[in-house]
């Protein structure tokens, strides 16, 4: 596709038209003024070598390399574009258990490794689906929103671990909520929950998530990895084996059972995954079976310059009008126009004006050797690229995106974000400017920054309204927010509850103080003080219960008795 990168510049065409009216305004005066003095025979005979065309074929040649020019100013540029390309397919959210559970090694090599080649493989199946990717422990957060990106979803699968989430056990029901609320708003299309797990389920209310999600039109997939003999659980780092709260080495089985009421309760399959690739084919196989129907995704690559292919052509069109006489040579009327020389002197000038922009190498010409190396993910290569053509010009934004996003791909976060930075203060484009925000607010979410990434995400709506993902973005991570908050609330709940615990301890010595002293008083006061003071403290002990009662309540912090 071709296109001007600066278009107003093309009004400076304008000037052509101007310009060829002056000049035959002033030549036709010219020959006005000659008429009046010579006739037109004579003038022809006076003047043999005079040509009335040759002047008129130099300005045409002047005019066309103006055009060049102003065509040169404009930035021509060839190369693909932002747009919404439509897919027809399904969409799919995995929902993988990163508990710790999942290192062992009863399935070849890990359960987790494991379970992260299928995933792989089944991104590398699909081509005009959409996929996101959830992670859950004893908590569950989006690693990656619902996108047909499949690189990076293969990027973002890379750093799954259980390190991950603080919070240990296994809460199935947590990750399929999150998994039914991750969809698009879309209608009609399959969408797929694939629970990637060892079945011990810690929390309980599995079976009503997964009829939740089968009610809204979604189908839960489990898929069960382990044995049910069960396997020890290697502790990372240490050489042994995890142990429970009494001592004895924990050995965690495949539950079967519960993966397949879960399946059933979510109207999909249950999928053993053992040290074969059944398990492969058959979830591919249940996919087919959803309907499919007709995504758009928004599409971006960036235009390459064109503009020395201009400059080379405006050139030679200078030489031949520099070579052009006004009046034709009596000597070379037989002889032809170009010496043997003058032809070596031509092809060499043209020569060194084409292979001139190879001997200096522009910051384009690196920036587009760094998206080649960048498509065959070569990152490190892409990255030196772009540090070169910023080199050659540092107020580059194409660079400075092409290099955050190399960044990016090496995980290697604050760096790129610094890079998406400067490129949306130097972009002009409002769809560039816009996507560098958008990735900005990607990264800010995979780090659970949501604040920052709701503020980034917005810069990009403002300037581009019309891309939906952006826009499904912005509300994830307003609920990922909200949620984030509420684990907040929670966790003040419980310092409130344990300072509140240590005012009851102070007020419990205070009543213990007032009734020895009571008791050292009790001869010298009189028995109607001493009732009023045994009544207060009566009182206080019943408001300080009350209000721990109250809290308790509130009170939702859940407590996890197993961590694997």
């Amino acid at each position: 596709m071709f296109r001007f990168e600066n278009p107003d510049y093309l009004y400076l065409l304008a000037l052509i038209p101007i310009l060829a009216a002056m000049r035959y305004v002033l030549v036709k005066r010219q020959e006005r003024k000659l008429r009046k003095y010579v006739d037109s025979e004579l003038a022809k005979q006076l003047m043999p070598d005079v040509s009335r065309w040759r002047p008129w074929a130099k300005f045409w040649l002047l005019e066309a390399v103006l055009a060049l020019l102003v065509a040169i100013l404009a930035r021509p540029q060839m190369g693909s574009s932002i747009n919404e390309e439509k897919r027809v397919g399904i969409e799919t959210i995995i929902a993988m258990d990163v508990s710790n559970s999942m290192y062992a090694r009863d399935v070849e090599p890990s359960r987790l490794d494991r379970s992260k080649m299928i995933v792989e493989n089944l991104v590398d199946n699909f081509t005009d689906d959409k996929v996101g990717l959830i992670v859950f422990a004893g908590d569950a957060f989006v690693q990656l929103p619902i996108t047909s990106d499949y690189v990076s979803a293969k990027m973002f699968l890379g750093d799954i671990s259980p390190s991950m989430i603080a919070t240990q056990g296994t809460d199935i029901a947590r990750a399929i909520d999150m998994a039914a609320s991750s969809f698009t708003q879309q209608e009609g299309i399959g969408k797929a929950i694939i629970v990637i797990t060892d079945g011990e389920d810690h929390e309980g209310g599995v079976l009503e998530a997964a009829e939740a999600a089968r009610k809204k039109g979604m189908r839960v997939y489990v898929l069960g990895v382990g044995s049910a003999g069960g396997s020890p659980i290697p502790m990372q780092g240490t050489g042994g084996y995890m142990k429970d709260n009494t001592g004895n080495t924990v050995m965690s089985a495949l539950n079967e059972d519960m993966c397949k009421q879960i399946a059933k309760a979510g109207g999909g399959a249950y999928i053993h995954v053992d040290n074969n690739s059944n398990a492969q084919e058959h979830l591919n196989a249940e996919l087919d079976k959803l309907a499919r129907k007709e995504t758009s995704s928004t599409i971006y690559s960036e235009y390459d310059e064109q503009f020395q292919a201009f400059a080379i052509l405006a050139l030679l069109l200078l030489i031949i009008e520099t070579c052009l006489l006004d009046r034709r040579n009596p000597l070379f009327k037989n002889v032809a126009l170009f010496s043997r020389r003058k032809k070596v002197a031509v092809v060499a000038l043209l020569a060194v004006a084409g292979t001139a922009p190879a001997l200096a190498q522009t910051d384009r010409q690196f920036v587009r050797e760094g998206n080649e190396s960048f498509r065959k993910s070569d990152c490190k290569e892409a990255e030196v690229s772009y540090r070169k053509a910023l080199e050659k010009n540092p107020s580059n934004p194409q660079a400075l995106f092409n290099l955050g996003n190399a960044l990016f791909a090496q995980k290697r976060d604050s760096a790129a974000v610094e890079c998406f930075e400067k490129a949306a203060k130097l972009e002009t484009s409002p769809i560039r400017k816009s996507q560098a925000f958008h990735n900005i607010g990607v990264v800010c979410q995979s780090h659970r920054m949501f604040a920052e990434a709701i503020d980034a995400y917005k810069n990009s709506l403002r300037l581009n309204p019309k891309n939906d993902m952006t826009r499904y973005n912005l509300e994830l991570c307003k609920r990922q927010l909200k949620n984030q908050g509420g684990n907040k609330q929670g966790k003040q709940k419980e310092q409130d509850k344990n300072k509140e615990k240590g005012e009851d301890k102070q007020q419990q010595e205070q009543k213990e103080k007032q009734r020895q002293q009571l008791e050292q008083n009790k001869n010298k006061m009189s028995k109607d003080n001493a009732e009023q003071l045994l009544n207060a403290a009566i009182q206080q002990e019943k408001n300080t219960q009350q209000r721990m009662k109250e809290q308790r309540q509130q009170s939702g912090k859940r407590k996890l008795e197993k961590n694997w």
